[in-house]
């Protein structure tokens, strides 16, 4: 049955949700969001730390230059914040053990000729090492990266291993090949112009969500925070009402709804719902130190216990993907290994500042093979009912460019593709 949508409901107000709401109103919809939570953002949230006395965001999130959906959302959204990064793709890293040193500097077009410049590669391969990258390109669609090529030698030690943990926030190996070569077709093989890699500064909330929350209020579609989506009404081919805490609400006929929630919150309000169910931590940990001059933006670590370090005006943050092993760690412990490995990388020495530790258990589904099989489509098999989130199928591992990309489809979807 074909309905036309005029009003809209998105529970969520993450940048999936968010993405959505924008791309309704633009299609001319009337929209009202709500969040569970007292702050928008979701992952992608930042905060006053009092410990800390300064602003950070909940994690370090990283975006690329040749993200369209990011590109598209903060456009829409009036978002003049810049965000921060070089001009040319350039990635620095730093091996603990032995104190070597080496910046990947990717040519700006497409054709990889970087790799035949010693300097612009890890030290120690050749341009035939890199070749043997090519192996992700054939293969079967359930192969993990592993299956396709060995994860084994400099290449992979010291540039491919440290960036698909970061991009899959999964151990690289068991990770899904289909999913790692998505990323790349959209950034190394697009060249260095759209692997710049870009980092919001100040933070988060100014980069993407006040932005959003701003535009979303003068457009007559405020965010409603704290109130918590506890359950739908199904009656045949759609969602009838919405439950959120003082009893059902009827949903109109002509209104869609959008869940724009985590995996195991959806899983509890959609019957029979197939959704990501394995999950990997992620932890950040915040100092309050200037970074000494010339310290590198961000900066990739060897032979430590972080992994990223990037530096802020204000601040220098740690983080560590895949971080299972670490996340329920005594916390000051945690600090103490993160500072003394941002000493050892910066080449400066200094009592331990005042500093937090943020944890995140579920940061992101487990971008294998068979967890990105669970991922369901943005349409549901009710008529008015879609779902939006970077565990949901948009052919790229949990990012803020999939996330934004969920919110677009889903909206398109309610909306009939309308433009206003």
């Amino acid at each position: 049955m074909a309905v036309t949508f005029r009003t809209a409901t998105v529970a969520g107000a993450g940048l999936a949700g968010l993405g959505a709401a924008v791309n309704l109103v633009r299609a001319g919809l009337t929209v009202r969001v709500a969040d569970a939570a007292a702050h928008a953002g979701g992952r992608c949230r930042s905060y006053h730390d009092p410990k800390l006395g300064l602003t950070i965001d909940n994690g370090n999130h990283l975006v690329l230059a040749g993200n369209g959906a990011v590109a598209r959302f903060r456009v829409a959204v009036g978002a003049d914040t810049p965000l921060a990064g070089p001009d040319h793709a350039e990635f620095a890293f730093a091996d603990l053990r032995d104190g070597a040193r080496w910046t990947i500097g990717l040519n700006d077009g497409p054709l990889p000729w970087w790799v035949l410049a010693r300097h612009r590669r890890v030290p120690g391969t050749t341009a035939a090492d890199y070749a043997r990258l090519a192996g992700l390109l054939t293969g079967r669609a359930d192969d993990t990266v592993g299956d396709r090529i060995r994860p084994a030698g400099p290449v992979w030690d010291k540039l491919f291993e440290p960036v698909l943990l970061a991009v899959l926030n999964t151990p690289p190996a068991q990770g899904s090949a289909r999913l790692t070569m998505a990323v790349l077709r959209e950034s190394l093989l697009r060249g260095g112009m759209a692997s710049r890699p870009r980092v919001a500064e100040p933070s988060l909330a100014a980069a993407f969500i006040d932005p959003a929350l701003d535009w979303l209020a003068s457009h007559h579609a405020p965010v409603a925070l704290g109130r918590r989506l506890r359950g739908l009404t199904f009656d045949d081919d759609r969602v009838t009402a919405l439950d959120w805490g003082a009893g059902p609400e009827p949903v109109a006929a002509d209104e869609a709804v959008i869940l724009a929630v985590p995996p195991w919150v959806a899983r509890e309000l959609v019957p029979d719902l197939k959704a990501p169910d394995t999950f990997h931590a992620i932890v950040n940990g915040h100092f309050a130190h200037v970074p000494p001059a010339g310290t590198p933006p961000m900066l990739g670590l060897l032979g430590g216990t972080a992994e990223w370090l990037f530096a802020f005006p204000d601040r220098i943050s740690v983080t560590v993907s895949a971080a299972d092993a670490l996340v329920d760690g005594d916390r000051e412990d945690l600090a103490r290994r993160f500072w003394d490995d941002i000493q050892r990388a910066h080449g400066f020495s200094a009592p331990l500042p005042r500093w937090q530790i943020v944890k995140e258990k579920r940061a992101t589904f487990s971008a294998t093979p068979a967890q990105d099989t669970l991922r369901p489509p943005a349409a549901t098999r009710w008529h008015n009912l879609f779902l939006a989130g970077d565990w949901t199928q948009t052919g790229l591992p949990a990012t803020i460019e999939g996330a934004l990309r969920s919110g677009e489809t889903a909206a398109r979807l309610a909306s009939g593709g309308r433009k206003r």
